[in-house]
């Protein structure tokens, strides 16, 4: 199973346009994310992220009801006795 992350782009790095890189904030984690296919990202944008890639943009509610989710399954998991897929 694939997963994209929702993060928000707090800094783009656009000195090199065939290597655009941006600082993500994965809830508290920032990650260096590639937004080569995402040129119109700018600060504030939300992206989706998968594999060190932002694949799209999104808007902030539907980024705040993914990561949700996401939080809910890890406690969903955890209260099963799961560690992982």
């Amino acid at each position: 199973m694939c997963l994209a992350v929702p993060g928000k782009v707090i800094s783009i790095d656009n000195s090199n346009p065939e290597l655009m890189m941006a600082k993500v904030d994965f809830s508290g984690i920032i990650k260096e994310i590639s937004v080569v296919w995402l040129p119109e990202a700018k600060v504030g944008d939300y992206i989706l992220a998968h594999v060190g890639m932002a694949l799209n943009t999104i808007d902030e509610e539907d980024a705040m009801e993914t990561l949700r989710l996401l939080r809910e399954l890890g406690e969903f998991d955890a209260e099963m006795g799961k560690d992982g897929w």
